[in-house]
């Protein structure tokens, strides 16, 4: 029986355990993980700092779970070094033997150089260590600074906001959500948030944090603003500090480099060394060029497709097109494909289409606003879509997704039968009208 060895215990390398198991209960599986919790979600982070969960809501199993199903399940316990010639392992106090091994070694928080960023106080907020040390701070604070505009900080920023403190948010570029709203979307995140006290500031310059052991301000744009808390959520980077020991390629993106069935790459693609989830770059399906895709959506499919493999299938992994959601205080936010800035990078001229209208019918009690903005090429496909919702951005996020990797065109969308029922759906959805509107200007 081949030995496979897992290092990495997050969304990515507990998922694989668990397709592994389900398909071969005697498999003989070896988990190895950093963090002190066995299975723990990341992605529930946000609604426990906000009090919406509590810490044991987020901790799905523990270390004994997997140890009853004959997994050997090793938590707090770093790997030092892969040696792929002599396919083992090391940790610091073993060498362990694999047939087939698989990096899942996640992400790293980016952490800018700027003076007094090392004072007490300030945090990333990328793991559960994380998000106790930021509970724990909120509870004496009174000002709170989240440094990023992504959807990470957003949701710390709500966090930091009901539980009282007044809270700020610096960002780099023209808008929030850069990466996957434009800004005629984003605006409407940023109105809300301003609605309900969090101030934005774009294009923000940060000089320097000061404070007497503990973080007390920040100097941006030349203003200094209280802060008892900062919160660094400036994105990530891809975990590849092994990979790279062990001689094993990186991309232009700095994730590893893998083929359509996962394998990394030293020279040639090693059938018996895997890599996925955030460490890894992927092929964008719009514009065919390798990209992260850091999201658990893409990790469950990779996952998938390793397991398949390891067992004897031959599954790949396909372009994707990161089809993400995230709640955002009591708004919804989809986004899929690419946007107009990414566009304009590969030289993508598009035509876009928008519509603004209620999620159920206007005289069904509990409707919502709903906006959705279409992005179609040159040759009329849907290459890109965006979703700011009150509720369902997600399903309406998936059906796109399926659009777009079909090549559906305005007209295409157009004529889609869809369901009215008045209290779940409008009888001519906004998704038609943002078609009709591209259409009109094709």
């Amino acid at each position: 029986m081949n030995k496979i060895i897992i290092i990495g215990g997050g969304v990515a390398g507990i998922n694989l355990l668990e397709f592994l198991h389900k398909r071969d209960p005697k498999a003989d599986i070896t988990l190895i993980k950093r963090e002190d919790a066995a299975s723990f979600s990341t992605c529930g982070l946000p609604y426990f700092l906000e009090g919406t969960l509590k810490y044991d809501d987020i901790v799905l199993h523990d270390e004994e779970f997997y140890k009853k199903k004959g997994i050997d399940f090793r938590v707090k316990t770093d790997v030092k070094e892969i040696n792929l010639d002599d396919r083992t392992v090391m940790t610091k106090d073993e060498s362990l033997t694999y047939d087939d091994l698989v990096i899942a070694t996640g992400r790293k928080p980016y952490v800018p150089k700027i003076e007094g960023i090392d004072l007490k106080g300030v945090y990333t907020f990328n793991d559960e260590i994380d998000g106790l040390k930021i509970k724990e701070s909120m509870k004496e604070a009174k000002d709170g600074v989240v440094i990023g505009g992504g959807s990470i900080g957003l949701s710390a920023a709500v966090a930091l906001a009901k539980n009282g403190l007044n809270t700020k948010v610096l960002v780099g570029h023209d808008h929030v959500l850069s990466s996957i709203l434009d800004p005629d979307m984003a605006k409407i995140v940023e109105d809300r948030l301003n609605e309900i006290g969090i101030e934005m500031i774009t294009h923000s310059k940060i000089d320097s944090m000061e404070g007497d052991g503990r973080v007390r301000s920040i100097s941006v744009n030349n203003m200094d603003i209280p802060a008892e808390i900062v919160v660094v959520s400036r994105g990530t980077r891809p975990n590849v500090d092994l990979a790279r020991d062990a001689r094993i390629e990186t991309g232009e993106n700095g994730g590893i480099i893998t083929d359509f069935k996962m394998h990394v790459k030293r020279g040639d693609y090693l059938k018996n060394v895997y890599a996925f989830g955030d460490c890894v770059e992927v092929i964008d399906h719009v514009t065919g060029r390798p990209r992260l895709s850091q999201l658990g959506s893409t990790a469950v499919i990779q996952a998938k497709v390793i397991a398949d493999n390891i067992l004897g299938g031959a599954l790949t992994y396909e372009p994707c097109v990161s089809p993400n959601a995230t709640k955002i205080a009591d708004i919804q936010v989809g986004s899929v494909g690419i946007t107009s800035r990414t566009a304009k990078k590969f030289g993508i001229n598009l035509v876009t289409g928008k519509s603004k209208k209620l999620t159920r019918a206007r005289y069904y009690p509990g409707r919502l606003p709903v906006t959705v903005k279409l992005l179609f090429d040159e040759g009329e496909k849907l290459v890109g879509a965006q979703v700011v919702s009150g509720e369902c951005a997600a399903e309406r996020i998936n059906s796109l997704t399926i659009a777009i990797k079909r090549g559906m065109s305005a007209r295409e969308i157009l004529k889609m039968e869809r369901v009215f029922e008045p209290a779940l759906s409008l009888l001519v959805d906004a998704t038609v009208d943002a078609a009709e509107d591209a259409m009109n200007k094709m």
